[in-house]
Parts: C-alpha cells; sequence; structure tokens
C-alpha cells in the first residue's frame, strides 16, 4: 500500500474513533510513522485536504456495498431491510459502525467549509441516487421516489448516530421495523 493511502486509512480510522477535531497531525504522523515533510507532500494543505481524501474514500465504500446490497434484492422494501439488519449486526458484533458512517467525524464541525461540504453532500446524493433507483424501480414516481430516499438516507444516517451515542442497537431496529414497510408499493 502507498504512503498516501496508507495516510487515509489511518486517519480515516481516526477521524471516526476520535471525530476530526480530536486528532492533530502530530498524531497522525506518528500513528502513519511518517515525517511532517511526507504528510505535506501527500496533502500540501494540512488536514483538511486529508479530511476531504478521507470523506471520498468512505464514500466509495458505502456506496460501493449499498450498491451491491440493493442490487441483490427484487424490491427497495427487501433492500433496505437487508441494508438496516447488515448495520445492525455490525454494531452488534463491533458495537460501534465506523466502517459505515461518516457523521462521526463531522458531526463536531458545527459549520462546515465549502469543500467539507460538498465532499459530505457527495455521499448523501450518491446513496438517495441508490435508493430512488430502486423505488422508480418499484413503481414509485420520481418524485415521491426522490422524497422517500431523502427519508431513508435521514432515518438511516439517524439511526447510525443514534446507535453510536446511546449504544445500543435499538434506533436501527426500530428503523428496521418502520422503514421498510413504508416502501412497499
Amino acid at each position: 500500500m502507498d504512503t498516501k493511502t496508507t495516510i487515509i486509512n489511518i486517519a480515516t480510522a481516526l477521524f471516526q474513533e476520535k471525530g476530526y477535531m480530536g486528532v492533530g497531525i502530530t498524531e497522525i504522523l506518528q500513528t502513519c510513522n511518517i515525517s511532517k515533510g511526507s504528510f505535506y507532500h501527500h496533502f500540501p494543505n494540512g488536514k483538511e485536504e486529508l479530511l476531504i481524501a478521507c470523506l471520498k474514500s468512505i464514500e466509495k465504500v458505502i456506496t460501493e456495498d449499498i450498491e451491491y446490497i440493493f442490487n441483490q434484492y427484487r424490491t427497495a422494501h427487501e433492500a433496505t431491510y437487508a441494508l438496516i439488519e447488515k448495520l445492525i449486526y455490525l454494531f452488534d458484533k463491533e458495537d460501534t459502525l465506523t466502517g459505515y458512517t461518516f457523521a462521526s467525524i463531522i458531526s463536531e464541525l458545527g459549520s462546515l467549509n465549502e469543500p467539507v461540504r460538498i465532499a459530505v453532500n457527495s455521499l448523501y446524493i450518491e446513496m438517495q441516487r441508490i435508493y430512488a433507483a430502486k423505488l422508480e424501480a418499484d413503481g414509485f414516481s420520481k418524485a415521491d421516489a426522490d422524497s422517500l430516499a431523502l427519508m431513508m438516507t435521514a432515518s438511516v444516517e439517524g439511526g447510525i448516530m443514534l446507535c453510536l451515542t446511546q449504544k445500543t442497537s435499538d434506533p436501527l431496529k426500530t428503523v428496521l421495523n418502520l422503514l421498510p414497510n413504508m416502501l412497499k408499493k
């Protein structure tokens, strides 16, 4: 694995564990065992540029997984049920969902600057695109599919954040019991 990828992977894990503000450049350098010069060679604009690279990396992993799950099931109802069931399993197994959310990284940033806001929004747009496409295939109008996709994104992301703060998968279990049934045509 190349140095830049190593920095992104390690920083992503640190950001997810401690939040963006809770991780300093020094900790990243020490954990990656690299020099300050090496870090700034790969991320000349510093920690914020690294954050954006981490968010893009997470986006790729999350959207590929959602796409895979949604392609395995005939309906949005079945796919959504499977997705949330997987999240519950992961939370119960690992007591966290760090690999599946970026909200823990950016939640303490009261006002996102424009490049970070764009990177975060990109993931939400891609998730909603996947959901809406499946809902349209189920026979929902484009407008209804788009509205439901937004609600799905908010429900799943909110459920993840509640699981992390409450230290229980119960919030996602509630979402699992309610959300898929709202998607039946």
